[in-house]
């Protein structure tokens, strides 16, 4: 089900995240890149979350910051504001001048494309919040305006968490979005990155040159939006390429990879820290060179969350495993069905899992060997 929304024009100006434009003839109008080092990008990311912190006063530092080996490196949810207490700097409570820092700090540890899909998961809680009745703002500080909408089509489908969309003081959209830093921002020694709220945790954790994504949960609620004529399907690249990669599979190879059971949630989603699963499913190693292919680049929807710098030599970590790396189905094999599937390798699990329905996506990035940066705060 597809949600259209209006936005008007100085509303969605207040946008605390700009919207973000796609096309080819955009992408052909913009010059290549020059290609950056992991260490320049870990340098650019200090100086961006120093500029953050430098917009804040002291009771502002001390809500963002904590110890990188306490609780808070581990404490993130899926769930809304009202079910899950999140701490760190609120979006809605900052000034504009502040949310205009924390934006140009995502810009640069995310990719382009890790950013569109940020900002599209963000947009979506707050088609949410209006169409379900969620609260938005009324904190001290303020935040964006509430955005002036006319809805289409009716209610999105599918669960919001405990208690249910709008229920028990949920609250849903923007403004319910927080920053934390989890240790000293760094160029040399350990610290995390931590943005998240309703369906989005980002643990972004860094050491010098080294940078791991794992684990993060990157979700949609609704899975499909309009505004302003313009088709929004924050993780429809995830399901699309999915639904290729299983159908690139001749009869043989679906009977490896579809399981025999129903999968209806994440397995290892939040809370779920240390657990281990078995692999199941056809291993990479007896696809075809093309559907590997596929597979690969399924899985940088994910990886390529991160900045190119940090994603690029993950990808050839990842493929260079590839005889032991498995991609498992269960469910309907016809695109636009409800159906799960994971990928899983020495140092990987993603899983993709409709919540009761496809307008409703639960997903999860994990690294079992360095979830949190595990491996770098081994380092001497």
């Amino acid at each position: 089900m597809s949600l259209h929304i209006r936005i008007a024009p100085a509303a969605a100006v207040a946008l605390f995240f700009a919207v973000t434009v796609s096309g080819s003839a955009q992408r052909s109008a913009t010059p290549p890149a020059r290609v950056e080092s992991q260490a320049d990008v870990t340098r650019r990311i200090v100086t961006a979350a120093n500029a953050v912190l430098a917009t804040l006063d002291d009771a502002g530092r001390a809500k963002v910051q904590f110890p990188f080996e306490g609780p808070q490196k581990t404490k993130w949810s899926n769930l809304p504001s009202g079910i899950y207490q999140r701490d760190g700097l609120r979006m809605g409570d900052l000034a504009e001048p502040q949310r205009a820092s924390v934006m140009a700090l995502l810009s640069v540890a995310l990719s382009r494309d890790g950013l569109r899909k940020v900002n599209d998961i963000i947009r979506g809680d707050e088609v949410l919040r209006q169409t379900q009745g969620g609260r938005g703002g009324g904190r001290a500080g303020g935040g964006a305006a509430p955005l002036q909408a006319v809805v289409q089509g009716g209610q999105p489908q599918g669960r919001g968490g405990r208690g249910g969309p709008g229920g028990g003081g949920t609250q849903f959209g923007q403004d319910e979005y927080y920053l934390a830093f989890v240790g000293t921002p760094s160029t040399n020694a350990p610290w995390m990155l931590q943005f998240g709220g309703h369906h989005l945790a980002i643990n972004l954790t860094m050491a010098g040159s080294d940078a791991t994504l794992a684990p993060s949960l990157p979700a949609a609620q609704p899975a499909t939006y309009s505004v302003e004529g313009r088709s929004v399907r924050p993780l429809g690249r995830e399901n699309d390429k999915g639904f290729a990669l299983i159908n690139a599979l001749d009869a043989a190879q679906r009977a490896q990879a579809i399981l025999p059971y129903r999968v209806a949630d994440l397995v290892l989603g939040a809370g779920q820290d240390g657990r281990t699963i078995q692999p199941e499913g056809i291993r990479a190693s007896a696809l075809t060179a093309p559907q590997q292919t596929m597979m690969w680049e399924l899985v940088r929807e994910w990886v390529g969350i991160m900045n190119d710098a940090y994603a690029e030599p993950r990808m050839t970590e990842l493929r260079s495993d590839f005889r032991e790396t498995y991609f498992a189905w269960s469910g309907p094999t016809e695109n636009g069905s409800a159906a799960y599937f994971r990928i899983q390798g020495p140092t990987l699990v993603i899983e993709y899992a409709p919540q009761g329905g496809v307008d409703h996506i639960h997903t999860i990035y994990r690294d079992p060997t360095n979830d949190y940066g595990v491996k770098y705060a081994r380092k001497p």
